[in-house]
């Protein structure tokens, strides 16, 4: 039995039941996406895109604009093709299988990384410092990245596999984006509710659907300890105190 095979079989790129891997309704990412307000022929970079939605909805608001998104998860870029060319986006939306950190465009108008952070070596300040020099002057970054909205107890740690010190307070995440260069434009954080979907729809979901799907499967006991684990974790754990900002800047 593998541990991977489990990973596989909950993982996000074979999820439909997830939009975007990451907590966000559509109401909200209408929001983003008209603050980002790209224009026509605008040129627009995802780093760390996955599959690419909000890459896609990025280009198809604005006539005439191109997507390049960075993933190496190989899953989530075949996704990815599969979907621009359902959507008639093939010719204008692009995927490259190299880490964020290597990427070398730049010139963008629009920038965005959404929960990809630890993509750079250097973690937020890196990302933040390659994101501002993948755009022109003038152009915007579309950020996001955690941040605690209370203090981490024992049990939020543990059920994150995270350090008090992996994430700071949202001012602090501002900060960083300021000393970056980035000037805030508009500052959302994902409510409980996209947070609670998300999670129901993600791992959780995947697992137990799969579980019920499969009963007499020789990964069916594994997979139901992955789901218990994950579970406990966020209801007994970092619930309400992990949060997900997204921050849209100026450069």
């Amino acid at each position: 039995m593998s541990a991977e095979e489990v990973r596989a079989l909950m993982s996000a790129p074979g999820n439909e039941h997830l939009t975007w891997n990451t907590p966000l309704s559509e109401e909200h990412a209408a929001q983003l996406i008209a603050a980002c307000a790209p224009a026509p022929g605008a040129r627009i970079a995802d780093f760390g895109s996955g599959w690419g939605e909000l890459l896609m909805r990025l280009v198809e608001a604005a006539p005439g604009s191109t997507g390049d998104g960075v993933e190496t998860d190989p899953d989530a870029v075949a996704r990815g093709r599969r979907l621009a060319e359902e959507r008639g986006l093939a010719d204008r939306v692009r995927f490259h299988g190299v880490p964020a950190a290597e990427y070398q465009g730049d010139g963008y108008d629009l920038a965005v990384s959404i929960g990809s952070s630890h993509a750079w070596p250097g973690g937020t300040p890196e990302a933040l410092d390659a994101l501002r020099a993948a755009v022109r002057p003038g152009g915007r970054v579309l950020f996001g990245d955690g941040f605690w909205e209370r203090e981490p107890s024992p049990a939020a740690l543990e059920g994150l596999g995270a350090e008090a010190d992996d994430f700071g307070p949202l001012l602090g995440l501002v900060r960083q984006a300021e000393a970056a260069g980035l000037r805030p434009l508009q500052v959302t954080v994902a409510d409980q509710r996209e947070w609670d979907l998300f999670e129901s729809a993600a791992n959780i979901g995947r697992g137990e659907r799969w579980a019920l799907a499969n009963p007499g499967h020789r990964l069916h006991a594994a997979v139901t300890e992955a789901v218990d684990a994950r579970r406990n974790g966020y209801y007994g754990g970092y619930r309400g105190t992990l949060g997900l900002a997204y921050l849209v800047l100026g450069a």
